[in-house]
């Protein structure tokens, strides 16, 4: 049975007979309006409406902070008790995070975070911090937020765009509490600690990878993406045993259709920065964890160069050598996968046309059954300028796929065969007087 935690109302002195007038007179001494300050009503009203508000504030959190805050309401400083009692949100939301564990919250960073870093943080990260580590919800992020953008507005912290009454002071006063200084049940969301001994357990099993699926598609946008994030540099880690690299990239396969803009782009973040600082490894993972995500689209032409340029002359050389006819359906399979993923990069397309064309007219000895449906599906989806290399490289014998074509014999039967695969709309027409002879 849950315990119920009855709090008590602290019992607050009446405004002392002498505060509200002697308001009168301090304005009057320095010659300015009553109406500068709060009026004797507003700080009635805020004074009465404080001990429902500061009941919920464990006593232990009930400090020097409060005490002061209390004191700037009972003189009508509403701007002043705004500061203080955001101070005292801050400050409790960076215990909580020292009782998450600092080293836990540098290893799903990725990158150091000690004392200083979390002292150093803007107001604005450590909610964003908050919100990823599930310290504080939706609910509560957005309305810390907004208190944020008011303190930094009309708090005495900075020079104020204008007052604020009575009502607005508690309405303050209550989202500081509620969601961060009050005990409150931990939102939805995922256990970040258990995640990431999962993840680095034992090897997943098809239920238990499905239950973390589910458990991350039902967080907040803010901690999947995080956690999504976490599991990229775990696969990316040299150090990462083969076991947690297969659960990372597992997950995230699961999870690809709930990949939104935000985590495509920290993904993208996370991989530059492993190519600015030079990680060698973590950047090889990391473009082998965006080919088996099929997400190479999101890298930029360079890098998608150089994968298909690798791919490309590897099933190259697998041709070439002994045992091709065995060898080269998984070459060929992985280059098939590769160019699904969009289209080639520019710079690779000759290589690649080249290269799959001459693969699939044999080199002479024939082909290999297996491997032909691999390459059929890459020539049925060349485009019109792949094909327009196609048929220019096969009608000149200066490069290996016009040099077994010219030779005639089965390689031109192949190839013939390969135009059969071609749409006619979809022949240039720089070619098309070409392709009808080699159609002949």
């Amino acid at each position: 049975m849950n315990e119920i935690i009855v709090r008590e109302e602290p019992a607050l002195p009446a405004l002392p007979a002498t505060v509200l007038p002697a308001l009168e007179q301090l304005t009057a001494a320095l010659g300015i309006p009553r109406t500068a300050l709060a009026s004797t009503e507003e700080i009635e009203y805020a004074w009465r409406d404080l001990p429902r508000e500061l009941r919920e504030i464990p006593k232990a959190l009930r400090g020097e902070l409060i005490a002061r805050m209390c004191v700037a309401v009972s003189t009508g400083l509403f701007d002043g008790a705004m500061n203080y009692i955001w101070s005292a949100a801050v400050l409790h939301l960076r215990d909580k995070i020292r009782t998450f564990s600092l080293p836990v919250v540098a290893q799903i960073k990725q990158n150091d975070f000690e004392e200083k870093h979390l002292l150093e943080l803007q107001d604005s990260r450590l909610l964003e911090l908050c919100l990823k580590l599930n310290i504080i919800d939706e609910d509560g992020f957005f309305f810390l937020d907004q208190c944020r953008d008011v303190r930094n507005n009309f708090s005495a912290a900075h020079p104020t765009l204008g007052k604020i009454n009575d009502r607005e002071f508690t309405t303050f006063l209550n989202r500081c509490v509620r969601y961060a200084l009050a005990d409150s049940a931990l939102p939805r969301g995922v256990d970040i600690g258990a995640f990431i001994s999962a993840v680095k357990g034992p090897r997943f099993n098809a239920q238990q990878c499905n239950i973390w699926v589910q458990r991350l598609t039902e967080t907040h946008d803010a901690q999947r993406q995080m956690l999504v994030t976490m599991a990229h540099g775990i696969y990316c880690d040299p150090n990462t045993p083969e076991q947690a690299r297969l659960n990372s990239i597992d997950l995230c396969e699961g999870l690809l259709n709930a990949f939104n803009a935000s985590i495509k782009s920290e993904l993208i973040n996370s991989h530059t920065e492993y190519v600015a600082n030079g990680y060698q490894d973590k950047h090889a993972a990391s473009l082998q964890f965006f080919e088996k995500l099929s997400l190479l689209g999101l890298l930029n032409e360079s890098e998608q160069h150089h994968i298909f340029t690798r791919a490309i002359s590897r099933l190259w050389d697998v041709h070439n050598g002994t045992n091709n006819f065995y060898n080269e359906p998984a070459f060929a399979e992985r280059l098939l996968e590769l160019s699904t993923q969009g289209a080639v990069s520019e710079t690779a397309q000759e290589q690649f046309v080249q290269t799959v064309g001459c693969c699939r007219v044999g080199n002479g000895y024939g082909v290999s059954n297996a491997v032909v449906r691999y390459y059929d599906q890459m020539i049925q989806n060349f485009s019109p300028r792949e094909i327009s290399t196609l048929i220019q490289s096969a009608a000149t014998n200066i490069n290996p796929l016009g040099s077994r074509v010219s030779a005639g014999g089965s390689c031109r039967v192949n190839f013939k065969a390969m135009l059969g695969l071609l749409d006619a709309a979809s022949i240039p027409n720089v070619v098309s007087a070409a392709y009808a002879q080699f159609r002949c």
